[in-house]
């Protein structure tokens, strides 16, 4: 009985018996243009009143020599004032290629950053896409962490990004 008692608050003090998940689901639409490009995607969380931010990840083209890819990132406005030119980059675990069109899910975990980090509030899920030769898009979806009960919650793009989805798991 003591080693189950202690097992379990050892299970707690790790946090895996409460872990939430948050699941980012992307739809990046293919364009019918004479120069296709795929768009750099900037995503992070910002609180309700749109503090501070949390970075998820930067989707760039990380392959260009140099390190020149990073010339583009100023094109997500939004992103760029807030928190991208104040970050190096590549920044391990944030950095990652450009994704071609289709449908592209990434998975977070409360026990890991970034999420670990958040405290209970309300906050807005914030996505930005911007194309070479092409257009920008910007889309939030607020949420309340640590959800208390699954939630899906999701916004359409009009151009750029298709339909975001935020799928929260207690």
């Amino acid at each position: 009985m003591r080693l189950l008692i202690s097992a379990a608050l050892t299970t707690l003090a790790t946090g895996s018996a409460l872990a939430s998940e948050a699941t980012i689901s992307i739809d990046i639409p293919r364009l019918s243009v004479a120069e296709y490009h795929k768009p750099y995607v900037a995503m992070w969380v910002e609180t309700a009143d749109g503090g501070k931010i949390t970075n998820l990840a930067v989707w760039y083209d990380t392959k260009h020599k140099d390190n020149e890819g990073t010339k583009w990132l100023k094109d997500m406005r939004q992103w760029w004032r807030r928190t991208g030119r104040d970050l190096t980059l590549p920044a391990d675990g944030l950095s990652s290629p450009t994704r071609a069109p289709g449908n592209h899910q990434i998975k977070f975990d409360s026990s890991a950053k970034p999420l670990n980090e958040l405290t209970p509030g309300s906050y807005q899920l914030v996505i930005e896409a911007a194309r070479e030769v092409g257009g920008r898009e910007l889309l939030r979806i607020p949420f309340e962490w640590p959800p208390k009960a699954p939630a899906v919650a999701q916004a359409k793009g009009e151009s750029e990004l298709g339909t975001v989805a935020l799928q929260l798991t207690p």
